[in-house]
């Protein structure tokens, strides 16, 4: 078993911080991410990131300052590297999935090469789908060598509660056209673990592909599947900024006013930032909102106004 006084942690995406204290060991996290902000009391723990952008613009903004940086070969994100050579952590948990929303992984490696001792393990995570998520948390229990039965059993929860909500989502008759949307200037409709969730709470997944990225979609596209539920679930957007900036997108497109879910007023908006967008433990409460928000007579998580709202309300 892992000895929490000596093992030092750094976690460079908020889902591997999640999965982390998931399984107990938050106090060995020496040092996280500027986005690591889940569960509390990280305050102490030390930044080694932080964005090269604006991470206060519109969508529109930050999709071209993030199309600069890549363009030029360069990372979305700055590492303090003596600081994590002072740290000197035997393990670095990051990620290989996306270059937008941490690290890259080659960043990283080549960092730990040039600075680190080799003692140093990096755990690397690149889920794409539910199952990819629930082996990842298995993985990082393993390489930590946290494989207990108390962990065993709080992994095997999340997939009893994600088998119940299925169970019941399963004998609805009705599965209303879900379209959600990752991101709002340029449109970008969900992907990898989504639609599969979309489907177990009980909707018809419509333009997202599950188990592939989330991709560049047009406004005709949603026109042309018309779907009965809209959710706007922006990566790194809480609520209130993805209020503020869909009030003035859908001012300006006044096309969405003809949608079946603008009509019968049910588009939503969840907090894409704390939980869709962080492939962990909480991907099961995102599960739970999905729910809520699609047969909302038969669940009640007590997600609303904290995980998600009703945006003609």
């Amino acid at each position: 078993m892992m000895n929490n006084n000596s093992t030092k942690i750094v976690t460079l995406i908020p889902s591997a911080t999640e999965i982390v204290a998931f399984l107990g060991q938050k106090n060995s996290i020496i040092g996280r991410s500027h986005e690591c902000d889940y569960p509390h009391g990280l305050n102490h723990v030390a930044k080694l990131t932080s964005p090269k952008i604006n991470v206060d613009g519109t969508s529109g903004e930050i999709d071209k300052q993030i199309n600069t940086i890549l363009e030029n070969s360069l990372s979305v994100y700055k590492v303090d590297v003596a600081k994590l050579k002072e740290l000197n952590p035997d393990y670095i948990i990051t990620q290989a999935h996306c270059e937008v929303c941490a690290v890259s992984f080659s960043e990283v490696e080549n960092i730990v090469s040039k600075n680190l001792n080799k003692n140093t393990k990096i755990i690397s995570l690149q889920p794409n789908t539910l199952n990819d998520v629930f082996n990842d948390i298995k993985k990082v229990a393993v390489a930590l060598n946290l494989e207990n039965e108390v962990n065993k059993k709080l992994i095997n929860s999340l997939d009893v509660r994600l088998k119940k909500i299925k169970e019941i989502s399963s004998k609805q008759k009705v599965k209303p056209k879900v379209a959600c949307i990752e991101w709002i200037d340029p449109l970008m409709i969900a992907g990898n673990w989504i639609p599969e969730m979309v489907e177990i709470a009980g909707g018809k997944n419509i333009l997202g592909k599950s188990g592939n990225d989330s991709h560049w979609i047009k406004f005709k596209d949603i026109l042309n599947q018309d779907p009965e539920i809209i959710i706007f679930l922006p990566c790194g957007f809480n609520i209130k900024k993805t209020r503020e900036e869909l009030n003035n997108f859908l001012k300006q497109n006044n096309n969405w006013r003809t949608l079946k879910a603008f009509r019968n007023k049910k588009i939503f908006i969840a907090d894409g930032n704390q939980f869709f967008n962080r492939p962990g433990p909480r991907l099961l409460e995102s599960l739970e909102i999905f729910a809520e928000i699609i047969h909302p007579n038969i669940f009640n998580f007590h997600h609303i106004e904290s995980g998600w709202i009703n945006y003609n309300d």
